[in-house]
């Protein structure tokens, strides 16, 4: 009787340590990195744990909430607007949002993915709805502006930070599609069509500016021709005009020998006047009729005549 008394003691203290074990581990809490936990004591809030070993009391304390503070990203299914020009269309959108305060996250409203939907979809629509569909298509960078401004001012109460907004899709009706589809296809052609013709005038111009350089290279051309000719006209005159001063020269100069020669011999009033007779033959050159003959020059050349008659007569042989 003692020994399975003291057996069954010794179980129920097993038993009672191995609780206390479980109980133990079951305070023990690890937050994971960019994580944190909400803790509420008896249904208050208590304490947000950050990264790291923690502990809790067994059964009046519990984590409300497990949160993460990573960014994260929300993909809203397409919302029907209506534009100002009455153009009902679907658009969607993506939210990347962070948590900043867990408290205010896990307190500050019902669902808050869901509160996140509903605000977009009600900015979306008082945006879309001061634009006309054009001004929709082209300005998606505005909206985007204006609705990440929006939701961030209204989520701060609720510990959400809203990064980025972005316009995934933008589906106008199928009427509206066609039309645009229309137009695009019209404003290629007309494209097409002027840069033809841009195309056209390049190359008129391109061959009226090659027609130009052609025209400008044949006359400066004919330019070089023309300077070049009477350059050489103009060296060839200089050359004939030299030659014919050389010559002159020449000729005065032998005539200038022959003067001093004469001076130099001191010839006789005789030999003058026989050079004075063959001066006028050669002027007469056997064409004049008539020449007039100084009497002075008339007389030595009877004179010369005798004695040209004296010397034949002394060449001749006496009998």
């Amino acid at each position: 009787m003692i020994l399975s008394d003291v057996s069954g003691g010794q179980v129920f203290i097993l038993f009672l340590v191995f609780l206390a074990v479980i109980v133990a581990a079951s305070c023990i809490r690890i937050v994971p990195q960019a994580h944190a936990y909400v803790i509420e004591r008896l249904g208050t809030y208590q304490a947000t744990w950050s990264v790291g070993f923690h502990m809790k009391w067994p059964i009046i304390d519990k984590v409300a909430e497990r949160i993460s503070l990573k960014e994260q990203v929300v993909d809203f299914a397409p919302q029907p607007v209506i534009t100002k020009d009455n153009v009902t269309m679907r658009i969607d959108t993506v939210v990347f949002f962070q948590i900043t305060d867990p408290k205010l996250f896990a307190y500050g409203v019902e669902k808050p993915i869901m509160a996140i939907e509903n605000l977009t979809a009600t900015t979306l629509r008082n945006i879309i709805g001061d634009l006309e569909l054009d001004q929709t298509l082209t300005s998606r960078e505005t909206i985007n502006t204006k609705m990440r401004a929006t939701l961030d001012v209204a989520t701060d109460p609720w510990g959400i930070k809203v990064n980025r907004v972005e316009l995934k899709n933008i589906i106008p009706p199928a009427a509206i599609q066609d039309a645009m589809e229309k137009q695009m296809k019209a404003e290629r052609e007309r494209r097409e069509q002027i840069l033809i013709a841009e195309g056209e005038k390049k190359s008129a111009i391109l061959r009226a500016e090659g027609q130009k350089e052609s025209l400008i290279l044949s006359a400066e051309a004919e330019k070089q021709s023309a300077i070049l000719r009477a350059e050489a006209t103009k060296e060839a005159t200089i050359r004939r005009a030299e030659g014919e001063a050389e010559a002159i020269l020449t000729v005065q100069k032998a005539n200038a020998d022959g003067i001093k020669f004469l001076n130099e011999a001191a010839p006789a009033t005789a030999v003058l006047t026989l050079k004075s007779l063959e001066a006028f033959a050669k002027a007469a050159d056997g064409k004049a009729t008539k020449l007039i003959i100084p009497s002075e020059i008339a007389s030595i050349a009877g004179l010369a005549s005798s004695l040209t008659e004296i010397a034949v007569d002394n060449k001749e042989p006496k009998a």
